[in-house]
């Protein structure tokens, strides 16, 4: 997979994540796979466990199925998924 900054718009349901950061210490390790999104969080099966983490609070390493691992601010992620596809993203790079 090419990294662009076109990956925020991409569909991150399924996909396996880890919280690398976060203000709030119990979400830190937190890993597995996307099974919801909403507006503001990620719900995340851990271990048979649904896991509630807020996008605006976290970074994530995504890894994608071809073996990429993307490291991406929550904060860029804010918003339901189909309004993220209209979303202008400024070039990061």
């Amino acid at each position: 997979m090419k990294v662009t900054s076109d990956i925020i718009r991409s569909e991150f349901m399924g996909t396996e994540v880890k919280v690398a950061k976060s203000r709030h210490p119990n979400y830190v390790g937190v890993s597995g796979k996307i099974i919801d999104e909403t507006r503001n969080t990620f719900t995340v099966l851990q271990e048979e466990k649904r896991r509630i983490v807020v996008k605006d609070s976290a970074i994530f390493h995504f890894k994608f199925s071809d073996g990429t691992t993307v490291e991406i601010n929550g904060k860029l992620l804010v918003g339901r998924p189909e309004d993220r596809l209209k979303k202008h993203i400024r070039r990061l790079w």
